[in-house]
């Protein structure tokens, strides 16, 4: 069982085949194993491996003396806050628990290889109300964890990015073809979360569509794939995890609300900051931002690649 503070998950890569290996800790395991997070589908191994051989390795100059950098690469692993329950970003494989697979997992991994050149990641999961926490005691070095960058949340820690934008976003039956995005709802009937913030920004984009609202996301998800609606509006990153279990149902089209999350890193460490911006540039322009959203939220979402918001763009960033 995986507990706050004590449960991690590390993965490394070794030798010129780029094989990925996971090891459990002590507190829960101490097998190991040879699979690459990312599924059991060997296409899935072959991608997501060569995504990480092909990453970005920070140059030596980056690594300044008493950095947080360099204290994180003469460790050998970078620790991580991140979810073990969230489908597409960071969940794992309840058939193999040492696989961790997700787009903030990918990331990580990423992370990882641009300090080490290889990944080697320890996972501390939190709770929403501790990651300030673990971050101020030193518990972890960085947070991926849909982490919206508020000016009240950069009081206590810094965020690198934004390397995500989330928001409000559409779903629909996986045959309906008509329905593209928000801009097609005009004259349709929607279904939204009693009292989510789709209740207001609905009539704001479409005043002439016709809302129907639940109090629950699994009725809300009942009444579309029942036909008691044409669509559904709630957060994407929600609606890609019902996308995910549910193949009768897809999202279309990209947020039309913006949601920005960050890198939480301790607070008012800026060197660790611009280093970790820079990170995300080199993998923006090198493709492996791009490829780790189509191996994780991409494979439920019906649109090109999104955009990655610009860097420092969101106050608190």
């Amino acid at each position: 069982m995986f507990t706050l503070g004590s449960s991690r998950r590390r993965v490394a890569v070794f030798g010129a085949a780029v094989a990925v290996t996971a090891l459990a800790l002590s507190a829960c395991s101490t097998d190991s194993s040879s699979n690459v997070p990312g599924g059991d589908d060997a296409a899935d191994v072959t991608d997501v491996q060569a995504m990480l051989a092909g990453a970005p390795v920070a140059d030596d100059a980056l690594f300044t003396a008493g950095s947080t950098m360099e204290k994180i690469r003469e460790r050998g692993t970078l620790i991580v806050g991140e979810a073990l329950d969230a489908p597409l970003l960071s969940q794992q494989d309840p058939a193999n628990p040492d696989d961790v697979a997700g787009f903030d997992a990918y990331l990580a991994q990423l992370l990882s290889v641009y300090i080490f050149g290889e990944p080697s990641v320890e996972i501390v999961p939190p709770a929403s109300e501790t990651r300030e926490a673990l971050l101020q005691n030193g518990t972890v070095d960085v947070v991926f964890n849909t982490y919206t960058i508020t000016e009240e949340r950069a009081e206590q820690i810094t965020f690198a990015g934004p390397y995500f934008s989330s928001g409000l976003a559409v779903a629909v039956k996986a045959d309906n073809d008509e329905i593209k995005g928000i801009d097609d709802l005009g004259g349709k009937t929607v279904i939204v979360g009693a009292n989510t913030p789709a209740v207001l920004a609905v009539p704001e984009e479409q005043p002439t569509a016709e809302l129907v609202d639940f109090a629950t996301d699994p009725q809300a998800v009942q009444a579309l794939l029942q036909g008691r609606g044409d669509a559904y509006v709630q957060d994407y990153t929600l609606l890609a995890s019902n996308a995910a279990a549910n193949s009768d149902l897809k999202v279309v089209g990209q947020p039309f609300t913006a949601e920005p999350y960050g890198i939480g890193l301790g607070f008012g460490d800026t060197e660790f900051k611009d280093f970790i911006n820079n990170w995300l540039l080199e993998i923006q322009d090198g493709g492996q931002w791009g490829q780790a959203w189509t191996y994780s939220l991409g494979t439920v979402v019906e649109s090109e690649i999104p955009t990655p918001p610009t860097i420092g763009s969101v106050p608190g960033s």
